[in-house]
């Protein structure tokens, strides 16, 4: 059972906690008829701090936890990791119900290191339009085995964070239609047909009554394995809609008004069983009809970003918050070492901030120290990103998805999609960080790419508008090829940058070791493990097409830097918590500079983006010796707190001051 339930309501902190805060030796506990009395005997009570108990609840609910600060994230889409264990691989059954409708007769798992584009024997059966959509009704049988197996790939690389895509059970390969919430996907874990009897015998709305299926117990056996490597996990959810086979919603289609869960969805009418059409219409996100959305009230116009309002239904309002608490705290003790570190909420801008704010309570209620993203993204695509400082006033989430870093970083270091100047990249780098405090600048999740945009490498290669015409079908002079050794010179400065700039550092699954393809579902290829075979990619997806023979093979070279930029990391807290300050933004020479500092620490990084040799005149802040982190053989010294360099082009430097 949980420790003192009653207490451990939204906004309070345990008792546990409030003991270990604030008391020497607290002696008698008693709660009363539901509601809360302290009655102490006390041996040198700390009062002033007993006094400050309400502030502190507060604090537990807005502070940002250290850990996200210096995590380096790792994200994994599940289904495309690693196939661990071959007798759970999904059929035509399990796919039932998701985009698109149509399953060929034989339709099987696509062989792991096909070529990406070459042509599955299933497909001459489909009558899908284009390869795109076929492309999505492929699976090839990643499971949670497979991550568990590979865990110590992720730990030698240096990862502190995961970031898992949804693992809820869902028919599709992205997992964001769910048929439940509350358990895992029953093609990730060894039983699917036993998981699927068991999830069939509870009740979706009573906890009580829910059980832990094989999947489930998997997943568990994943968070202990991830804690015994220091290594936090934090899941994926979308509570802005479901699957069209999700529980409820099945429900409400087969009992229309009368369904115990009609008010749960955006209905837009109800079918009339007098008359032969179905005139059954809702809301489905971006108006796909696989993922109907939660009904919201709102208080605002719905254009109006952030939405200002609530859920409709207190009661689907609370299935919510019962499956967060599930895997925050597994077992139900009231302690969570058992759970995972936190939530990633999809399409976050769609979500009421009332609701948002609510379900930060009951997660900090529930674990202190949890993590709660958000995916905040678009306001307008594909011109205008939204600004989030409206969910970071501590209140809704502790940091965001920080697309708007790199986009600014992307068109300053690949001239994507025309050139930029280093003094606008410091004007828009300064604009972006205003009004936003420091700990979360600190935790921001600074990607470069994700599932949902073209890997990193192809998206420098082709140096068009930010995910905009980013596949061949939407523009047939897309590069889809393994990008130039130009392209590598660019991702290594965009890497540095990363790695030295405010903000914790994500890598999508394999850009570490040089995986390149448009955007989704070309992002989504499997991974590339040493000891797998992998057919060169040939294929073209347009018939008319041709295309160099490209190896598929991890990069060992790419895979170094990677780990040598967070051993780097790792080693200077200073690229951590150091202040940023932007000490050289010089146009006619394409260099930009800043130094991280904190006390009698500064490490100074330098950007030559021209492609000539250039001379350097930097302020320091110390006189003395400054290393080249990235290769200690090279020094340079400071004299009247200026450096004075020469940096080849297209190039950078990271100087540690050592004395």
């Amino acid at each position: 059972m949980r420790v003192f339930p009653a207490y451990r309501q939204a906004g309070h902190v345990t008792f546990e906690n409030y003991k270990n805060r604030h008391m020497k030796k607290p002696y008698l506990f008693i709660l009363i008829t539901g509601l809360l009395s302290f009655i102490f005997i006390l041996n040198n009570c700390n009062t002033d701090n007993y006094k400050n108990a309400k502030k502190d609840n507060v604090s537990l609910i807005s502070h940002v936890p250290k850990w996200a600060q210096e995590a380096v994230w790792y994200q994994i889409f599940p289904e495309r990791f690693r196939n661990g264990d071959l007798n759970n691989d999904p059929t035509k059954k399990d796919i039932f119900g998701t985009y698109p409708d149509e399953i060929p007769e034989h339709w099987t798992i696509t062989p792991w290191g096909n070529d990406w584009y070459k042509k599955d024997d299933w497909f001459k059966e489909s009558q899908l339009n284009n390869t795109w959509d076929k492309l999505q009704l492929r699976r090839y049988g990643g499971d949670l085995q497979g991550v568990i197996n590979k865990l110590d790939y992720i730990s030698n690389l240096g990862i502190t964070a995961i970031y898992f895509n949804p693992l809820n059970d869902s028919p599709s390969l992205h997992k964001y239609d769910p048929r439940t919430w509350r358990h895992i996907d029953v093609n990730f874990g060894p039983h699917p047909e036993s998981d699927k009897q068991i999830i069939a015998s509870e009740n979706p709305v009573k906890p009580e009554t829910w059980k832990f299926t094989s999947a489930d117990s998997l997943f568990l056996k994943l968070i202990k394995e991830c804690r015994n490597r220091n290594i936090k996990l934090v899941m994926d959810y979308s509570w802005n809609h479901t699957g069209s086979e999700f529980w409820a919603f099945k429900d409400l289609k087969k009992n229309g008004k009368k369904s115990d869960y009609a008010d749960w969805y955006e209905i837009k009418s109800w079918d009339n069983p007098e008359t032969p059409e179905n005139e059954f219409a809702y809301d489905g996100w971006a108006g796909v009809k696989y993922l109907p959305e939660i009904k919201k009230d709102l208080t605002s116009a719905p254009e109006e970003l952030p939405r200002q309002g609530n859920l409709h239904s207190p009661a689907a309002k609370q299935h919510i918050f019962n499956v967060a608490k599930r895997w925050l705290d597994p077992n139900n003790d009231g302690k969570t070492e058992d759970g995972i570190d936190g939530y990633r909420l999809d399409v976050a801008e769609k979500l009421p901030l009332g609701f948002l704010r609510e379900f930060r309570k009951e997660v900090r209620a529930v674990n202190p120290e949890a993590l709660i993203i958000g995916e905040i993204w678009w306001k307008k695509w594909p011109e205008e990103l939204l600004a989030p400082n409206a969910y970071l006033q501590g209140d809704v989430f502790d940091c965001i998805m920080n697309y708007r870093w790199y986009r600014p970083a992307r068109h300053f270091f690949a001239d994507a999609p025309d050139t930029m100047k280093p003094s606008e990249f410091v004007r828009i780098l300064k604009e972006k960080m205003q009004g936003i405090d420091t700990s979360r600048l600190q935790a921001m999740m600074n990607l470069i790419d994700s599932h949902d945009a073209p890997r990193v490498s192809t998206s420098l290669y082709n140096n068009g508008k930010y995910k905009y015409q980013a596949k061949p079908t939407e523009n047939p002079d897309y590069k889809i090829d393994k990008p130039d050794d130009h392209t590598r010179k660019i991702q290594k400065m965009l890497l540095i940058h990363q790695y030295t700039y405010i903000g914790s550092p994500h890598i999508f699954y394999g850009d570490e070791i040089g995986m390149w393809g448009a955007d989704d579902p070309d992002c989504r290829k499997p991974m590339i493990w040493k000891d797998l075979k992998y057919e060169d990619e040939t294929h073209h997806p347009l018939s008319d097409k041709k295309r160099k023979r490209d190896k598929v093979e991890q990069d060992t070279i790419l895979l170094n830097l990677y780990k040598s930029l967070i051993t780097m990391r790792k080693e200077n807290p200073v690229l951590i918590y150091g202040k940023i300050n932007f000490i050289l933004a010089d146009d006619e020479n394409n260099i930009i500079a800043y130094s991280r500092t904190k006390g009698n620490k500064e490490i100074i990084v330098i950007f030559n983006k021209s492609k000539e040799q250039k001379d350097i005149s930097l302020p320091a802040t110390f006189n003395g010796s400054y290393r080249n982190l990235l290769n200690k053989k090279v020094g340079f010294t400071a004299k009247d707190k200026t450096l004075n360099l020469s940096l080849p082009g297209e190039t950078a430097l990271v100087l540690n001051y050592e004395y």
